[in-house]
């Protein structure tokens, strides 16, 4: 822990406690000796003019009649690291989304990494993310439907669904942005169908932000209708898939979330059971079918049928 790092755990010590922090504590917790404790304390009193001061007898505190902060935005190490993974994820996550406006921000975060560990901004090459099955088309519209789901205002876009391929014209209450897969989705109320829906942002053209305000819809009866059934697919969960994973497998789905209101449950052979909510079949069925022999559908049976067709099929294709 440097002096930089010091000061700021310092400053987090004397804001968090109501009473004064003896002299070994400060030495236990910042990990360094006496002296160096009161030459940080006078930096923190005489450079930074914080409100410290000492209760004889019991130790450093600050006072609380004046509110005090450290001036500039500060991290410690560990935080301004954290930022750097997230600045590299930000980078990888969607190349030109909102560029312009992270640039600074990004900047900054750099700058006081640096101050606090030389070097370590060109390190941003050893953090690596895998994206496995984003669309690499280009959001040119990210911006203004980000903005206009912020600002609560009405959207107007032409939507091709890629299971028609069919251009309609749509007007949507944006509800909320949602980063699902690698790939972005929009969540909102369509005028036109007059019932909740999932937009992906890459299907959608000629995007125009309405002055008409959005209609709200209460966080409760989006996840009803939208966060309940499995994957991205809309509707409520009104089926339970059983899938039994064989012990070569289940180590790891067992780490796995599927869903938030799956359960699993260790079988007595070594096996996994894994019991997942679900609407529409068509997600879940394709990330069944990746585990090949190591799962089975136990049920339901049209789901059970569903599947062994589908690996009948691709069996076929090698035969």
């Amino acid at each position: 822990m440097d002096k930089f790092d010091r000061i700021y755990a310092l400053h987090r010590m004397f804001t968090a406690r109501r009473y004064p922090v003896s002299l070994q504590m400060l030495c236990d917790e910042l990990a360094c000796e006496a002296s160096t404790v009161k030459r940080l304390i006078r930096t923190l009193r005489e450079q930074l003019d914080a409100p410290v001061y000492n209760v004889r007898g019991e130790g450093w505190c600050y006072d609380r009649k004046r509110h005090f902060e450290l001036p500039g935005l500060w991290f410690n190490r560990q935080e301004l690291e954290a930022l750097l993974a997230m600045n590299c994820l930000i980078a990888q996550i969607g190349p030109g989304l909102l560029a312009g406006e992270i640039a600074p921000i990004r900047q900054k975060l750099e700058y006081l990494l640096e101050r606090c560990s030389p070097g370590i901004t060109g390190q941003g090459g050893r953090i690596r993310i895998l994206e496995m099955g984003r669309r690499t088309a280009e959001l040119p519209h990210f911006s203004c439907v980000a903005a206009a789901t912020l600002e609560r205002r009405r959207v107007a876009f032409a939507y091709a669904a890629r299971s028609s391929g069919r251009a309609e014209l749509r007007e949507v209450s944006p509800q909320r942005l949602v980063h699902y897969r690698d790939n972005w989705y929009l969540d909102g109320f369509c005028h036109l169908r007059q019932d909740l829906r999932t937009f992906s942002l890459d299907c959608m053209a000629d995007v125009t932000t309405l002055e008409t305000v959005a209609d709200d819809l209460d966080e409760a009866s989006l996840n009803n209708a939208l966060a309940s059934a499995y994957g991205i697919f809309s509707g409520h969960a009104d089926k339970l898939a059983v899938l039994r994973f064989s012990s070569n497998r289940a180590r790891w789905v067992a780490s796995e979330s599927w869903h938030p209101e799956q359960q699993g449950e260790w079988l007595e052979n070594g096996d996994y059971e894994l019991r997942i909510p679900y609407a529409d079949a068509t997600e879940l069925i394709l990330d069944i079918c990746r585990y090949g022999p190591d799962v089975e559908v136990i049920a339901p049976p049209e789901l059970r049928q569903t599947v062994a067709l589908r690996l009948r099929e691709a069996a076929n294709r090698y035969a």
